[in-house]
């Protein structure tokens, strides 16, 4: 599936609720749905600057693919967490790198943050871009 159906998913989803208690607890469902993150990863290496709680993120390169790994020690943050790993995990470093990410603004996720967490936001995007453009240097 591409990043452009997996936005089109997640619009879908979110759109759903009229309510954004709704759609914190949808955020948090995803969190609770997270792949476990091992605990040997919750290094300062792995933390995201510029999140008001603690994030982790590791990635992989297998197959062509990037693959990502993330943990936050905060309930709405995790859901974060995994709605973008869902969106960007398992992609070329291109299609990473070109996303054009609109359903952050379309579900209007970054209107219903803090600045902080709109900070911790923009701080995971970066680090997951930069990640798929090392692979993509790297090919």
């Amino acid at each position: 599936m591409s990043i452009a159906e997996i936005q089109d998913e997640i619009i879908e989803e979110f759109t759903s609720f009229d309510d954004w208690m709704d759609r914190y607890s949808l955020l948090i469902e995803y969190g609770n749905g997270l792949e476990p993150f091992p605990e040997a990863d919750k290094t300062n290496q792995n933390l995201i600057d510029g999140c008001q709680s603690r994030v982790w993120f590791t990635c992989e390169y297998t197959n062509g693919e990037v693959i990502y790994h993330g943990d936050s020690d905060a309930i709405l943050v995790k859901g974060i967490v995994a709605l973008l790993i869902r969106v960007l995990s398992h992609h070329t470093p291109k299609e990473i790198v070109d996303a054009d990410l609109h359903f952050i603004d379309d579900i209007q996720l970054r209107e219903h943050l803090s600045p902080t967490r709109t900070n911790g936001l923009n701080a995971m995007l970066q680090q997951m871009r930069l990640f798929a453009l090392t692979y993509a240097q790297s090919c």
